[in-house]
């Protein structure tokens, strides 16, 4: 659905850019931001192989990112922030984005970024993980879990041994907001 702009009755500018890269993608996106490569692995590992296994193309946007390994051992694909940032080629916009409440409160660039995609509806799910509190989403988040398959945990289990934070494999918890509501593909988050 695009959305009014406030200006007039047409849609904003980058809704019509969306929607005419989603007419052109062939795999649902998922990026996930966060401050560590450890991080990703740590509270999302199970959830984006699950993805990455059933088709999805996901990348993790990470603030540190000196060994990669724990990612590649998952599937997922790694940029470092810095160059994302800096980078003026931009992609199709994802279907869904997870991020870490650490880094949306201490990067100013991803907190107004992510506030801009949520103000104007241009991404189907947000997700975050993280004890921070998300105050400036007036409590539009859910409480969900991930179960991993026995596939994902085995993964999980060495990506975590690799980057050196060796942790028990259980379910994952987020919080999350489905902008476009029964968009294909998001079975996987279950009421917590």
């Amino acid at each position: 659905m695009l959305r009014e702009s406030a200006l007039g009755t047409r849609p904003h500018p980058r809704s019509r850019a969306v929607a005419a890269a989603r007419e052109h993608r062939r795999r649902y996106q998922l990026v996930a931001l966060a401050p560590t490569v450890a991080d990703v692995v740590r509270y999302a590992g199970g959830w984006l192989f699950d993805r990455v296994t059933s088709g999805w193309e996901v990348t993790a946007i990470v603030a540190e990112h000196s060994d990669t390994r724990p990612l590649d051992i998952l599937g997922v694909r790694v940029v470092d922030l810095e160059s994302a940032f800096a980078s003026r080629v931009r992609g199709p916009m994802p279907n869904a984005l997870a991020v870490d409440t650490e880094l949306f409160a201490a990067d100013d660039r991803v907190r107004s970024g992510l506030l801009d995609l949520f103000d104007h509806e241009l991404i189907d799910q947000v997700t975050f993980w993280g004890d921070r509190p998300l105050d400036d989403f007036g409590g539009r988040f859910d409480a969900v879990q991930h179960r991993a398959s026995r596939a994902a945990q085995v993964f999980k289990a060495r990506a975590l041994s690799v980057a050196g934070h060796p942790a028990p494999v259980g379910a994952e918890t987020f919080r999350c907001c489905e902008i476009q509501p029964g968009a294909d593909g998001y079975r996987d988050l279950l009421p917590a």
